[in-house]
């Protein structure tokens, strides 16, 4: 049995969710390793819509297990929100289904304060932070003074550790950003009913992880955001606060390096990006429009429109690089049907230079222009293709373009929102 793990390539909203949901019916655990509730995965089955924020796409199997990792960090509330909201739907979430890494780090009240006060301070140079607490809840677990799930069957700790913090963190937003504090009595007794709630769920993740595989069960490893959100390898400072990458899917579920089998980056057909920051390949005219409109590219998460551009494969081929991808899973290739003719990015020209690798320097990414490659568009309906010699001959080439260009060939082709609305060329877990 194979351990595969899935990434965006882009600037997340590539339709994870989507292809997760897909490979879930052939694992039998599946693990949300970093990023928290600022991340949003939707899908559509069986024409009923449904948006996760934390727990693991593949929670609508019944045979499988989620888990969410040690990487994640996880507003409790939002998890708890999340669980009701699927048992009212009729989905049985027990924690025989779901279990939640002791080691997480969970989101406080005043992370979210801090996350929205610094936002608002910056003006026109904020980054677009979802204000969830995200980055500050990540800021407390590197200077070691973060809220563990571990430390809500642990009262003690728990009251100290909220005294502690809350004394700071009152100072900080009092004296520097002008903001009411934040009372310790009814945050304490917040947190007093949610770790009665919660603690039936928290488990040890690795040393599950580690019997299961010692089972050989396939695992399925989700990441959240786009490798070019990585907080080491996106485009600094517009990104995120953990890392989307491959690699982190070992240190975000307590596994070592050589249980992965597969690495399998999704691609969005087209380019989007939400929040600011650059974007080579963006469209702003009527194609970009068509695209957001076609595409409904709203933040699952947010609400906010994204911005659309063509297929940025610069973008695609760093990532590919960054991941050691083998599989590409190519999405929303149906929202292209109808245009023509569709641009390739293939390089980046930047002060009369080419260039072939995302720059590091902002400020010289901000003046690349993008260098097109323009290929023949189709207006055949491809809802229908089940395999890729049904695609028309126009779309079979924009496939096989992106595989040469990147490297790595493609196993998934997304035609639909729906479930059946896909082409599989190779199943990752056939390793």
């Amino acid at each position: 049995m194979a351990n595969v793990v899935v990434i965006g390539t882009q600037w997340g909203d590539e339709g994870k969710g989507k292809v997760v949901d897909l490979l879930s019916a052939h694992a039998n655990r599946i693990v949300r390793f970093q990023g928290g509730n600022n991340a949003g995965h939707t899908l559509v089955i069986n024409g009923e819509r449904f948006v996760f924020h934390l727990i693991p796409s593949g929670i609508l199997y019944p045979d499988t297990r989620c888990l969410i990792g040690n990487g994640v960090v996880v507003d409790p509330e939002v998890l708890l929100e999340e669980i009701k909201g699927l048992l009212d739907r009729g989905i049985a979430i027990s924690p025989k289904k779901l279990g939640l890494s002791e080691r997480a780090h969970l989101i406080m009240p005043y992370h979210k304060a801090i996350d929205i006060a610094r936002e608002s301070a910056k003006g026109r140079s904020k980054i677009g932070t979802t204000g969830r607490g995200i980055g500050p809840c990540y800021e407390d677990k590197v200077a070691r003074v973060g809220i563990r799930a571990i430390d809500l069957t642990e009262l003690d700790v728990l009251k100290e550790k909220i005294r502690a913090n809350l004394r700071e963190k009152n100072f900080y937003l009092t004296n520097l950003f002008g903001c009411e504090p934040l009372e310790y009595k009814s945050l304490l007794d917040r947190y007093l009913s949610l770790s009665h709630e919660l603690s039936p769920f928290i488990v040890d993740v690795s040393a599950e992880l580690h019997e299961a595989m010692g089972r050989n069960e396939s695992i399925l490893f989700e990441g959240a955001q786009g490798t070019h959100l990585d907080i080491d390898h996106g485009t600094y400072p517009f990104v995120t606060s953990s890392n989307p990458v491959a690699a982190n899917a070992c240190i975000g579920a307590g596994i070592g390096p050589k249980t992965l089998d597969s690495i399998v980056g999704i691609v969005k057909a087209y380019t989007t990006r939400v929040g600011s920051g650059p974007f080579v390949s963006e469209l702003i005219d009527e194609t970009g429009n068509y695209l957001q409109e076609i595409g409904q590219e709203f933040g699952a998460t947010t609400g906010r429109r994204r911005r659309c551009g063509w297929l940025d494969l610069v973008v695609v081929r760093y990532s590919a690089r960054v991941n050691g991808m083998n599989h590409l899973a190519i999405t929303k290739l149906d929202v292209l049907t109808g245009l023509d003719p569709i641009d390739l990015c293939i390089a980046y020209e930047c002060q009369g230079k080419r260039l072939e690798n995302v720059p590091a320097k902002l400020s010289a990414l901000y003046n690349c222009s993008p260098v097109y490659e323009e290929m023949e568009g189709w207006k055949e309906d491809i809802s229908g293709a089940r395999a890729f010699e049904e695609l028309p001959k126009n779309a079979q080439a924009y496939v096989r373009r992106i595989e040469e260009v990147v490297g790595v060939p493609v196993s998934i082709i997304s035609v639909g929102s729906g479930r059946k609305e896909t082409i599989f060329c190779k199943n990752p877990f056939d390793e």
